[in-house]
């Protein structure tokens, strides 16, 4: 069997031709014209000189017209590269050059930025301008529909399993860095995955994709996918977008320019969605609350379609897991990963709200908790160690050797992707993830990290949203400061805050300064903005930036 992605989709266009695949707004593609313009869209870009190999850029909101260049872009062995769409010139200059793309596909409205950066990408070829009402436009770039519309769609080509793809992350330091894995690795271990959270079983002895979809007609055809964070973003994409895809089921693009809760509910609703994929407390707490509005004057949404609510990435608090199963009977999975690969996952039913905690997870069976020099973690034995992830492992970083190195270690023959979280392994087994060491904090020699923090502020009625982080002191090094959010009618009250974080944790991991803003400052997908929080924080303490 040949794991690349084009090849999964067509094969899946073949058996089931007028099932539903893609819908954005009054866009409604069937898996036969989906992979259609698809291969129109493989053709345009072969005619202006890409092969296989190349790079493309796509820099958009979530559109129909994302998810077809992609998917082009892997008919034609060419690698798509994810662009933040918050980007402004230095970082987009960055991407678009650091991964040598030959081509950029861009919505009109972001063609001003293009066009201000466009004499210092000297490399690409084609401008590719999907009009999207803006009323903007680049001189001299295609539109993406025309283009499409004079193309004929490129014939079913031989591939490679080694066939490149890329994910660019942030992180927290430094430029984006493109996340490399061979398709074998990423579309195996992506299309386990979906069959997994869904507890369907692969069928035994498939010889090659046949088979396998006509399963996939009876099962996967009926998912339903709504990803409501950006598919710019690794959780987007792969958990809302690309494992749907591969079950054969249909991707519902909702409009996340601006979050609106509502908006989101009533689509779901409209469109009888069974999965839902977003990223943590930062979309699930207003998720929440517009239920309650909704219900509280008396036009609850009926949500008997929805399965499943998938989520990775940034903290998801028991509390609101909880609130949302009061209103929908599904299945929760709060996954723990990152770009550099899924390490494990945490389930809630109804049945189990109970015993969920917070950040605590259940490791998958190639995922380990390490010290830095390689042992294993005892379970109970409160030492930290780093989450090491055996099973879906990257290349490396692209053009960035010492970091793929600091990053992908190999212990005891087993090669490992080693990010940089850290956490506990409880006596039962269970991961309790602290946060990635790059912010941990040092206060009076103790290390501190964030989210552990920030988990507890999270549960006092009175904090919305927060983020911890440390500013300079001169009798402990740092001090914990915590930028936070009050709720809605609440009352901020920071003696009584004081003592709700040092009820559950150590004294010595207290904020020793409290401030209110109105928005914390996180990036679209919901990930903390930290070098932010931390540039306010030094602001209101009136002390200069480090």
């Amino acid at each position: 069997m040949r794991w690349q992605m084009a090849d999964i989709w067509e094969n899946i266009a073949q058996a089931i031709p007028d099932k539903p695949a893609i819908i954005d707004g009054e866009k409604r593609y069937d898996w036969a014209e989906y992979e259609n313009r698809a291969a129109r869209i493989a053709q345009v870009l072969a005619d202006h000189g890409l092969s296989a190999g190349t790079k493309l850029s796509i820099y958009a909101n979530n559109c129909a017209e994302y998810m077809e260049s992609q998917f082009g872009a892997f008919k034609a062995r060419i690698c798509p590269v994810n662009v933040n769409y918050r980007y402004l010139e230095a970082e987009l200059t960055h991407v678009i050059t650091n991964s040598d793309s030959e081509a950029l596909i861009y919505q009109a409205r972001f063609a001003p930025r293009v066009a201000a950066i466009r004499d210092k990408l000297p490399e690409v070829k084609l401008f590719l301008e999907i009009a999207d009402g803006s009323g903007e436009h680049m001189d001299g770039a295609v539109d993406y529909e025309t283009a499409l519309q004079g193309a004929s769609p490129m014939p079913v080509i031989e591939r490679s399993n080694q066939d490149l793809y890329m994910l660019y992350t942030g992180g927290t330091t430094g430029m984006p860095k493109g996340v490399m894995y061979d398709h074998e690795t990423f579309a195996s271990n992506l299309f386990t995955k979906g069959f997994e959270m869904r507890e369907m079983t692969l069928p035994d002895g498939a010889d090659g994709f046949g088979p396998l979809t006509q399963a996939l007609h009876a099962a996967g055809a009926a998912t339903r996918s709504i990803p409501a964070c950006p598919l710019m973003h690794g959780t987007g994409m792969w958990i809302g977008a690309m494992i749907p895809h591969s079950l054969g089921g249909c991707v519902i693009l909702f409009d996340n320019q601006h979050f609106d809760p509502h908006a989101l509910w009533q689509l779901a609703q409209d469109e009888k969605v069974t999965d839902l994929t977003i990223v943590g407390d930062v979309f699930a707490k207003p998720m929440l609350q517009a239920l309650n509005d909704a219900r509280d004057e008396g036009r609850a949404y009926d949500l008997e379609s929805i399965q499943m609510i998938g989520s990775s990435g940034v903290m998801w608090s028991s509390e609101v897991k909880k609130g949302l199963l009061e209103h929908i009977e599904m299945v929760i999975v709060d996954s723990m990963g990152s770009t550099e690969g899924s390490m494990g996952a945490s389930v809630t039913t109804r049945e189990t709200t109970e015993t969920d905690k917070t950040a605590s997870f259940e490791m998958a069976e190639t995922t380990k908790i390490l010290t830095e020099e390689g042992k294993p973690v005892e379970p109970g034995s409160d030492e930290i160690g780093l989450i090491c992830n055996g099973g879906m492992v990257p290349l490396g970083y692209y053009k960035d050797e010492e970091k793929s190195a600091a990053t992908f270690k190999t212990f005891d023959g087993v090669r490992y992707s080693i990010p940089g979280d850290y956490a506990r392994v409880e006596a039962d087994g269970t991961v309790t993830l602290l946060g990635r060491g790059s912010i941990c904090i040092n206060s009076g020699g103790e290390k501190i990290f964030p989210e552990e923090v920030e988990e507890v502020l999270k549960t006092h009625d009175s904090v919305y949203d927060c983020l911890v982080v440390g500013v300079p002191d001169d009798r402990f090094g740092e001090k914990i400061t915590a930028v936070l959010s009050v709720s809605s009618g609440a009352q901020f009250d920071e003696s009584a805050l004081n003592d709700h974080v040092r009820s559950h944790l150590a004294a010595y991991k207290a904020p020793r300064a409290f401030i209110t803003v109105d928005d914390v400052p996180r990036a679209a997908n919901g990930k903390a903005g930290y070098k932010k929080a931390k540039e306010i924080a030094l602001d209101a303490l009136d002390m200069a930036v480090a």
